[in-house]
């Protein structure tokens, strides 16, 4: 699934290759010039960067959630110390690989043609660069798209059967399903500001408890390591 998209990247890439150096420089500058800098310390511009960069974070590889151990602790491996870098590794290719990708793809097909993000907004602007892959740009970014939405939903189903099972037991999880259902198709119609913002609530919400528990288990931790 993540082949799929990166091939796709790639394709993009290569027919933008001479913007790629052009596109990199852009972005760390964009990134450091004084006016960003000063910027990005500003009060509630800080804030909302801070927001912006968290939230981004946490959608690409769900880092400080505590899901990524409920994946862990069921998959079949040799040793659990083998399971926790290939965990690490996901992580790396989530964010580091596939999100610098869509950047560079973003910025350098902006580049090369600036009004092919004519009547897109933020969030379209990955499918205006795959539209110009000729003929079936759309249809592998769909087809991605797709993917990685299926992928999305019967994880997070599974993450949140297994929580159900630990409060409530076995019985409950029927009575769980019926619920994700039914919050899959009400965030289907919802508008996508709101969607997001509902998002970011939640995860929250998921991110506190899992960070006070890291906290309490500092102690076992360092125990266990000496």
């Amino acid at each position: 699934m993540g082949a799929f998209y990166i091939i796709g990247c790639l394709i993009i890439l290569i027919m933008n290759y001479q913007y790629i150096l052009p596109a990199v420089t852009l972005i760390v500058k964009s990134a450091f010039v004084p006016r960003s800098m000063s910027g990005g310390f500003a009060g509630s511009t800080f804030l909302l960067a801070a927001r912006q960069g968290v939230s981004k974070g946490l959608f690409t590889n769900e880092a400080g959630l505590g899901t990524a151990g409920i994946a862990a602790a069921t998959a079949k491996t040799s040793h659990p110390s083998r399971q926790a870098l290939v965990s690490m590794t996901a992580t790396f290719w989530d964010t580091v690989v596939m999100c610098a990708m869509t950047g560079l793809v973003i910025v350098s097909s902006i580049l090369k043609n600036p009004s092919c993000i004519d009547g897109y907004s933020f969030a379209e602007y990955t499918t205006a660069a795959f539209a110009n892959i000729p003929y079936v740009g759309e249809l592998i970014l769909g087809i991605a798209l797709i993917c990685f939405a299926m992928a999305t939903l019967i994880g997070w189903s599974y993450f949140g059967e297994k929580a159900t099972e630990y409060l409530f037991g076995k019985k409950a999880i029927n009575y769980y399903h019926i619920i994700y259902l039914v919050a899959i198709f009400i965030g289907s119609i919802l508008s996508l500001e709101l969607v997001w913002d509902l998002t970011d609530t939640f995860n929250a919400f998921m991110a506190l408890p899992n960070i006070l528990a890291l906290l309490f288990l500092y102690k076992k931790i360092r125990i266990d390591r000496s």
